[in-house]
């Protein structure tokens, strides 16, 4: 039986006793075999069209485009290929660094990916070594390499302010400190420096494991900066990230006489007004803030620097937006990108390849260990037991409670609720709740009397996840854990041994768990490398997953796979290179051919 469920005129040419020849999955009913919506061919009796001997293309099709029609054009279009249509030339020059193997010519790909031979096999045509389809991913990621190339030569063009000037105010810091700088954290400081000095501006990414003292690092380019004469930008996502930031660089720019103020959506109005009047006469040297930076009313007197913090929480047009604020005079300011989500290397050179990457791959001296522990929630009240004897210890316990369905109103619900049973069931200890949606004032009281051991368990949601630095937490509970990713909650179990107390992070996950969610929660319990569990991640979810949000400006492409074709990124690179060296005449096209029109495909600016 065939099955038609919508209507189309051909479909009124069709009258019994009709022949047919019909294409389509088969399925077995209860009134026996059934074609719905098959593609079919009408015949004369006794001359039956022929069939096709070779494998046929699938291709997507949409509403009155379909296989039959979309098959004559790609036949069109092979043809005119053959006669040497411009669009389709070859542009990869003799000489690259090819993969290894056999790879065929442009035409030829393209030909074998739409038209392959009777012989081939399915699986084969399919796998990501069909040399067919390895030729037209390595040529396009070389194109998103030439990108990136594209546009470190159009920033190494623009003209930055040098930053130049004495050491006196960040000796003087560092005299302060109670801690020695790391060697990894030294070397990064000079990195930063040497860039600040030259005239181009800097596009530098900072990376380092939760706790590696990436704060601190930013704190020297703030100070070279301010002792130059500039003004510095440091962007958070979160309000809570914010006010870290913010209490710390009080904390180390005061003594130095250097004014820090406040910018985010949650000051009130005549706050906001203060704080960007100073901002707009150059009293407020080094500003900490959220979104509310690089929006239209804040205008900066002299910024020359601008720190953004867990960069790949926002769009490139966002970053773009508070860059702009620093354009004055012919000269953009030096930035400064920091993640303490580490990224696998992969990725660094697809997504961040137009940006020169530091790594502080050594934490600070007197770091302990985290014990991480896999736990079934059906043996919470063994959690709620451990926690109880914590406390009698006089140690401190975060309570996590995870994003549920996506929605931030749920998300809060369920941690109040989940205080509410933490407070009957601890009725000797203090219990306190922390979320998004509090405002301001009061996250930073509640904050101030974690730190001050005046609670004794802070049940929060994911707000916690990066900047809270509380020494005598030792215990972290997640609930759900197997929705988060495990960068993720790498990030959020940073948040403990940071004093002389080891750590315990207890997952608590919602049985059944699947064979994929076991793996995962295993790795983090094996691992304690965030640069190896970032890798972990991303072969488990994808690169957009790890990369964060869908954002515009991060590389989309068209047949590679970060994670599948990573072997071929290396050689791309370099092929890239020679081509800009040796070709360049060719690079708008592979440019246009592959990327289209539009910059932001390929700029992380």
């Amino acid at each position: 039986a065939l099955r038609f469920f919508h209507f189309s005129p051909s479909l009124a040419r069709l009258e019994a006793g009709q022949m047919m020849q019909c294409f389509g999955e088969v399925r077995m009913t209860a009134q026996g075999a059934e074609m719905v919506h098959p593609e079919y061919q009408l015949y004369a009796p006794g001359s039956p069209p022929v069939l096709e001997t070779g494998l046929a293309a699938i291709y997507p099709t949409v509403n009155g485009l379909g296989q039959k029609v979309l098959r004559r054009l790609l036949e069109q279009a092979l043809a005119a290929m053959e006669e040497e249509d411009p669009a389709l030339v070859e542009l990869l020059p003799p000489g690259l660094p090819w993969p290894e193997g056999d790879l065929p010519d442009l035409q030829s790909a393209l030909r074998d990916i739409h038209m392959p031979v009777a012989d081939q096999s399915v699986a084969a045509l399919l796998a990501s070594n069909f040399p067919a389809r390895r030729r037209l991913i390595f040529e396009e990621l070389i194109a998103h390499q030439l990108g990136h190339c594209q546009l470190r030569q159009r920033v190494a063009s623009w003209r930055a302010p040098s930053l130049s000037a004495d050491d006196v105010l960040w000796q003087r810091l560092l005299a302060r400190l109670p801690f020695a700088l790391t060697a990894a954290q030294a070397r990064v400081i000079t990195e930063i420096g040497a860039d600040l000095r030259r005239q181009q501006p800097m596009q530098r990414l900072v990376q380092g494991d939760v706790g590696c003292g990436k704060t601190l690092v930013a704190a020297a380019a703030v100070v070279q900066a301010v002792s130059a004469g500039y003004q510095v930008a440091i962007m958070a996502p979160t309000e809570l990230l914010a006010e870290q930031h913010l209490a710390s660089f009080r904390q180390w720019l005061s003594a130095l006489d250097i004014r820090v103020e406040a910018l985010s959506g949650r000051m009130t109005a005549a706050q906001r007004r203060q704080s960007e009047e100073l901002i707009a006469r150059g009293e407020g040297r080094v500003v900490v803030g959220t979104h509310a930076l690089f929006q239209g009313s804040c205008q900066f007197a002299r910024l020359g620097l601008v720190i953004i913090d867990e960069q790949h929480r926002f769009g490139v047009n966002q970053r773009l937006a508070l860059l702009e604020k620093g354009r004055h005079g012919g000269l953009s300011p030096h930035c400064l990108l920091m993640t303490a989500t580490p990224i696998p290397r992969t990725l660094v050179m697809t997504a961040y390849a137009a940006l020169d990457c530091s790594l502080i791959d050594e934490l600070p001296p007197g770091r302990q260990a985290v014990e991480t522990v896999v736990i079934s929630d059906q043996r919470r009240a063994q959690v709620i037991e451990r926690v109880c004897h914590a406390c009698q210890q006089r140690r401190q316990v975060y309570w996590v409670c995870t994003l549920i369905e996506n929605s931030e109103s749920l998300q809060c619900q369920a941690a109040e609720e989940a205080a509410a049973t933490l407070k009957e069931q601890l009725p000797d200890y203090r219990v306190a709740l922390i979320h998004g949606r509090m405002d301001a004032e009061e996250k930073a009281r509640i904050m101030k009397d974690f730190r001050a051991a005046e609670i004794d368990v802070l049940v929060a949601t994911t707000v916690i996840e990066v900047g809270v630095d509380v020494p005598n937490a030792s215990i972290m509970v997640i609930e759900n854990a197997e929705r988060l990713g495990l960068s993720q909650l790498h990030q959020l179990r940073g948040r403990i041994g940071r004093g002389s107390l080891e750590g315990v992070c207890v997952l608590l996950y919602h049985a059944p768990l699947s064979a994929l969610g076991r793996e995962r929660l295993a790795v983090l319990r094996r691992s304690r490398d965030g640069f190896e569990i970032a890798q972990r991640d991303m072969e488990l979810r994808g690169p957009g997953e790890v990369l964060g949000t869908q954002q515009a400006g991060h590389a989309r492409f068209r047949l590679a796979d970060l994670l599948l074709d990573q072997a071929l990124i290396p050689q791309a690179a370099e092929a890239a290179e020679k081509i800009i060296s040796q070709y360049p005449e060719r690079v708008p096209a592979l440019l246009a051919r592959w990327l289209g029109n539009d910059p932001l495909r390929y700029s992380e600016v």
